[in-house]
């Protein structure tokens, strides 16, 4: 792939999805929301990423009863995808997980102890850690965990570390009520990753799209492709609703590292050009490219119309996983 700007292509790219909340059958969420559409949606999208993620990086709440039924089924829903994408998945435990049923079948194991994991993808560290707490809602890590990532982080990786978890450890103003059930004693995490090679810290759990600082990291949580969390509700201490569903998409470069949220929901395109311009672009030389596109006056600029949406294009519909992927 040509860069048509100044940075150089990223070094990786990291799907990060969330909360699937998956259920056994075609049980319904609150009657409305079936879990198994947003997630088959997510993985249709995965398909157009290019270049395609190496990693997809689920950070917990993966069945929302933690039925044995709907693990299996999320591995029958997500394991294909991944095969065809080349791409290795990372599962993170959730508030909503029970260890016994995640470990036993996600991984064919007996939990005997919080389900932390470490990935290698490419030189990039994916650590998967676990501030579930058995019986609760809220977050925590005990002391043989952050011992645990202690030593782990005390190796940097080739191309770092991303810190994978469900509870994210950074303040919620948009939704208050996340406090009642958040990660406990965040400082003690703080101090295991400062100054460590943790490039970003991957979370979910708020059913919403957020972003902050954490020990001098970059904090990612991506939203949920079940129901999601309306930051800017009317009259309501806190409103799930059906809408606004959307992952991430995590592009690590050698100096940085860019999230991008991407919607689930199938939207009308006003304005657009097809794929096979992409070519012609990348043809241009880096002035040409500023003269066509970036020159107010061009003819590109003054005289191009916009590209209305033909009434037989299509739209994203749920990927039908019965099919050969």
């Amino acid at each position: 792939m040509i860069q048509l700007g100044q940075h150089p292509a990223p070094r990786h790219t990291v799907a990060h999805l969330s909360d699937p909340h998956l259920l056994a059958g075609d049980l319904l969420q609150y009657g409305v929301v079936r879990p198994e559409d947003g997630l088959r949606l997510v993985l249709g999208r995965l398909l157009r990423i290019d270049p395609p993620p190496s990693a997809l990086v689920f950070t917990g709440d993966l069945a929302d009863r933690a039925e044995p039924a709907a693990y299996r089924r999320l591995r029958e829903l997500v394991e294909p995808v991944a095969d065809r994408l080349g791409a290795e998945v990372v599962w993170v435990m959730g508030n909503h997980d029970e260890r016994d049923d995640y470990a036993r079948e996600l991984f064919g194991a007996e939990a005997t102890s919080p389900q932390d994991r470490v990935h290698v993808v490419d030189g990039l560290r994916i650590v998967s850690l676990d501030t579930s707490v058995p019986g609760w809602h809220h977050g925590a890590l005990d002391d043989d965990q952050l011992a645990w990532l202690a030593d782990v982080l005390a190796t940097p990786a080739p191309d770092g570390t991303l810190l994978a978890m469900h509870h994210p450890p950074i303040p919620t103003p948009m939704l208050r009520a996340a406090e009642l059930i958040e990660l406990l004693d965040q400082e003690r995490l703080a101090d295991v990753v400062r100054g460590t090679d943790v490039r970003a810290v991957l979370a979910g759990h708020l059913h919403l799209s957020t972003h902050s600082m954490f020990a001098g990291v970059p904090v990612s949580v991506a939203s949920a492709s079940c129901y999601t969390t309306d930051p800017a509700p009317l009259d309501r201490f806190v409103s799930g609703v059906d809408g606004g569903q959307a992952f991430s998409v995590v592009h690590v470069y050698d100096d940085r590292v860019v999230h991008t949220t991407v919607p689930l929901a199938a939207a009308a395109e006003v304005t657009g050009y097809p794929g096979d311009v992409a070519p012609l672009v990348e043809g241009l030389t880096f002035e040409e490219r500023l003269d066509v596109f970036s020159r107010k006056d061009s003819e590109f600029n003054s005289g191009h119309e916009a590209h209305a949406p033909l009434p037989d294009e299509p739209v994203d519909e749920p990927l039908d996983v019965r099919s050969e992927p």
